[in-house]
């Protein structure tokens, strides 16, 4: 398992800094909440609102452990608990502040990563307060000065739901999401009816990547020593020479059901931090491909032939033809491996 940088029993880390940064720009009471990353399937799922037949339930994108259990797919599935806990003590204007890693099936890009960081914010008072100005008050601390934005968007345990994008060179990128938390949330924990809350999940890579100018995820845990070093304060990134990238194209036959997120975690767990990016440039259903090219695949009815970019870097050194064409073929052979399953 990855190291949780969120997490100082794992040592010291810029995201650690960053974290307490912005605890201490919280008003009132600030709870921090870390637990095991294996919990029930009713605190990541169920207690959160999310229907039976939610597509994000699917094996495809939970990584199930046994029945009923799961590695929690964000630090949301840390606030049942803690609102029940909280239901038991006397409080005013508490905030539960779940921190931790969590696991995903994602793509493979500069911003992805299959085990982000996430923190979960939920302010529990026992009067209304206003989302817009307590996310002000976050992304304040988190990245000042940045511009940011909200849109709406729909989440089980909230209401007035909002996504929030920062501006970064020219382009938005989603940091967080949130709104009022949704009142059978709380009263599933227990919770007075007088209680109300506000809900903020913010990713914490890539906030400590704009506040830093860190350009690829996969730098945040970086063992380089000349990475590392820069990886324990919030200051500056400094570039490290980046050694030349290697491209390879993978042709393969999968099942329909196989999406960016699927692949992304095939591909990552195949070929590991050797992958910087991955592009899916083309899709073509079995049925449209010649003979010959059907049998080249093995492939079977009913199944696409995808094309893939790769694109591989070794973070430290300049990679060779071999070691590029053992990793493309590593990942052929994990994708034929799971779509014949």
């Amino acid at each position: 398992m990855s190291r949780d940088l969120s997490d100082p029993a794992y040592g010291p880390h810029a995201m650690q800094v960053l974290l307490d940064e912005v605890l201490a720009a919280l008003p009132g009471e600030v709870r921090v909440v870390r637990d095991h990353p294996e919990v029930s399937v009713d605190d990541n799922y169920t207690r959160l609102g999310y229907p039976p037949d939610a597509i994000t339930r699917d094996a495809r994108y939970t990584r199930y452990t046994t029945p009923g259990r799961m590695l929690r797919s964000h630090t949301t599935a840390m606030v049942p608990p803690a609102l029940r806990l909280l239901s038991r003590d006397d409080w005013a204007d508490v905030t539960l502040a779940c921190a931790g890693m969590v696991f995903r099936r994602d793509v493979i890009d500069r911003v992805h990563s299959g085990t982000p960081h996430q923190l979960d914010l939920w302010r529990i008072t026992r009067t209304r307060h206003d989302l817009l100005s307590w996310v002000d008050t976050v992304l304040g601390a988190a990245v000042p000065g940045l511009e940011y934005r909200t849109v709406p968007a729909t989440h089980p345990y909230t209401t007035s739901g909002i996504q929030v994008d920062v501006r970064v060179d020219g382009q938005w990128l989603e940091v967080g999401e949130g709104g009022a938390a949704a009142a059978a949330v709380l009263r599933g924990a227990w919770l007075p009816e007088n209680a109300h809350g506000l809900a903020f999940g913010l990713g914490l890579d890539r906030l400590l990547m704009l506040r830093k100018g860190v350009p690829d995820i996969r730098l945040l845990s970086s063992t380089e020593p000349r990475v590392a070093a820069q990886m324990l304060d919030l200051a500056p990134y400094r570039a490290v020479s980046r050694h030349p990238a290697v491209v390879r194209d993978v042709s393969v036959a999968v099942d329909p059901g196989h999406d960016g997120e699927t692949l992304g975690d095939v591909v990552r767990a195949a070929a590991g931090d050797l992958v910087e990016e991955v592009t899916v440039l083309s899709r073509t259903p079995v049925a449209e491909l010649p003979a010959v090219a059907v049998a080249r695949l093995g492939a079977k009815t009913g199944q696409q032939n995808v094309l893939l970019r790769l694109l591989l870097r070794h973070p430290t050194r300049t990679l060779t033809d071999a070691e590029a064409n053992r990793a493309r073929d590593a990942v052929y052979a994990a994708i034929v491996e799971r779509s014949s399953h």
